[in-house]
């Protein structure tokens, strides 16, 4: 018989579809076509395969061979499926078991030698290969990565002979087993951060609901140090969250290092940084900033200073968690459930109502610097604090009691998440429609507050579903089954520094 099915996968986003690699062997005169929507990596293979077999002493079939990589209109990329059209050559030529090759999968660039090198993008191929119920062949240099998916048979090997020694029955390649995790790097303490008693409480609240949050000071407030400390109180990734991110940097950086697992990404991009560094992009589409803060943290520093057009593509990202890139030829989908947390000063000199009259913008500047950012982007924003300067004296006296420590925050914001999985599933920012309104029922006093907030503060009616989040997640910090006006009351404070001036509502 003349042709064999091997088994391999593609990239497409943090997916990894399966690729049937179908191997004929026909008389005429010796030829090599690869078929199936191939790129130029990929076509270059056949010259890598016929050296990696020479080398490797088996025979290269003096035949009319074609190779078929399947489904034919799926984008074929990189030197991931030399392995395969390798092993389908060997196996149409009778020199290995087509037998043994079913139960398997197999990615990996050939060197001429015969040698494996890594490929990218192998955990998505992992979590497939280990829903199907087949082994993993990969390089010996991608085994680490593609044995964090819980219960995948990932088989490494450092050479072609290896791999056709396994299929053949010879010697079997052993099977890997997950990677010891390192002891995890220190995350910077809460307690570090001195005074700051509403920018501390708004950001518990943030990461008991996984709310965004805005930060509002002069420079030297801390806005910064703040954030640095949010993944520290944030809950622990479970398994699923952390092999969805990992995914992610697998794709973008050509593997992922398992010293971060189950670590929550933070990321802090530069205001230089364009729309494509941010959402992601390219011909051959890869993540962006938002998608590599996938179930982390996303922290734009200085957020007047990155471009308008730049900003307002995080828009539908924030409501969707997706983002979807389209190109001519190639289209991709990335999860981007990111927490964005940005920090800006008040004004273009940053000192807009200090006391010693530091500031000397006029009015007009000011609100041309605040008007760089948009209104509905703003509008996504859940939380707008305001962090302000405090006498340096104060703050390194000796008298002055550090903060509360980021484990004694983690442990009240672990059981308010606790709460929500209990009750819905999800944290309460990713709360919409029905649901929404039934988990978030408000009193005749919370409710007759909330509609005299959003009447005054000209809220909108995304801003007012916030408002509901937020006191929602209030509520859950303080055990609380029902919302009372109270936490209603609070929420409203953190909307306080929207466009309009504030106006004075009874609380």
């Amino acid at each position: 018989m003349t042709l064999a099915l091997v088994y391999s996968r593609a990239r497409t986003g943090i997916d990894a579809p399966l690729v049937s690699v179908e191997t004929h062997l026909a008389n005429g005169l010796p030829a090599l076509s690869i078929v199936g929507l191939p790129e130029t990596a990929v076509k270059e293979s056949k010259d890598r395969v016929r050296a990696a077999l020479q080398n490797a002493n088996f025979e290269f079939p003096a035949r009319r061979i074609t190779i078929n990589l399947a489904p034919a209109d799926l984008p074929k990329e990189g030197g991931r499926f030399d392995l395969p059209v390798a092993m389908g050559l060997l196996a149409a030529s009778d020199q290995l078991r087509r037998e043994a090759l079913g139960g398997c999968e197999f990615l990996g660039e050939l060197a001429l030698s015969g040698e494996l090198r890594p490929v990218s993008g192998v955990l998505p191929a992992a979590l497939a290969a280990a829903r199907e119920g087949r082994a993993l062949i990969v390089p010996r240099q991608n085994a680490d990565e593609a044995a964090l998916v819980g219960g995948a048979d990932i088989r490494p090997a450092g050479h072609l002979l290896e791999v056709c020694a396994h299929i053949n029955g010879e010697r079997e390649l052993p099977r890997h087993a997950a990677p010891s995790l390192p002891e995890a790097e220190p995350i910077p303490d809460l307690a570090d951060v001195r005074g700051q008693p509403l920018a501390r409480r708004a950001l518990e609240i943030a990461a008991a609901g996984g709310h965004s949050l805005l930060l509002i000071g002069p420079p030297g407030t801390g806005k910064t140090m703040l954030a640095s400390r949010l993944p520290g109180i944030l809950p622990p990734m479970s398994e699923a969250e952390a092999l969805e991110t990992a995914a992610v940097y697998s794709v973008a950086q050509g593997g992922f290092d398992h010293e971060h697992w189950q670590r929550r990404p933070f990321r802090m991009p530069h205001h230089t940084a364009s729309g494509v560094a941010l959402v992601g992009g390219g011909g051959d589409p890869r993540p962006g900033e938002i998608s590599l803060a996938h179930n982390g943290i996303l922290f734009l520093d200085e957020l007047p200073e990155f471009s308008r057009h730049v900003l307002e593509v995080l828009r539908e990202p924030l409501e969707s968690g997706r983002i979807h890139i389209t190109r001519a030829a190639r289209q991709a989908e990335f999860p981007a459930r990111f927490q964005l947390v940005a920090a800006m000063n008040p004004c273009p000199c940053g000192y807009h109502g200090d006391p010693g009259g530091r500031c000397h913008c006029t009015p007009d500047q000011v609100q041309r610097y605040r008007q760089r950012i948009s209104g509905p982007l703003l509008d996504r924003i859940d939380m707008h604090v305001e962090v302000p300067s405090l006498p340096f004296a104060e703050l390194r006296s000796e008298s002055a009691t550090p903060g509360e420590t980021s484990a004694s925050v983690r442990e009240r914001v672990c059981r308010a998440r606790e709460r929500q999985q209990a009750r819905q599933g999800r944290a309460n920012a990713r709360l919409h429609g029905a649901e929404l309104d039934a988990v978030c029922r408000l009193n005749a006093a919370g409710a007759a507050l909330l509609e005299q907030a959003v009447e005054r503060l000209g809220l909108s009616a995304r801003a007012g579903h916030r408002v509901l989040r937020l006191a929602r997640t209030i509520a859950d910090l303080a055990g609380d089954d029902a919302i009372r006006p109270a936490h209603v009351g609070e929420a409203i404070g953190y909307r306080r520094l929207d466009r309009r001036p504030t106006a004075r509502i009874a609380c």
